[in-house]
């Protein structure tokens, strides 16, 4: 089980990234429209003052049972371990063991 505060930071970037989504879309079709070096530059500013945590790359993927953000596996949405859990207990439709 990953640490509580981790989880919590994570839910807080997620909040964050989804109420500066517009802002930061804004701001970046700006700077491709902007025609001159200053203005990128006064744009590129503004961009740095938005708080990191807005970033949607700074969002780390994690599991919805466990926490664990390595070993994580999009599809599913587990970690490795529950996943691996999970299919031998046949809990995941479609999910089985391979043997050869």
């Amino acid at each position: 089980m990953a640490k509580q505060s981790m989880i919590q930071r994570e839910k807080k970037r997620e909040i964050l990234t989804l109420k500066y989504k517009t802002k930061r879309d804004l701001l970046k079709k700006d700077l491709k429209t902007a025609s001159s070096y200053s203005d990128k530059l006064s744009i590129y500013k503004r961009l740095q003052k938005l708080p990191k945590n807005s970033a949607p790359c700074r969002q780390r993927n994690r599991c919805w049972v466990t926490g664990r953000s390595r070993g994580f596996y999009k599809d599913f949405g587990l970690s490795r371990h529950v996943l691996r859990e999970m299919a031998h207990e046949g809990t995941i439709p479609g999910l089985k063991k391979s043997s050869w």
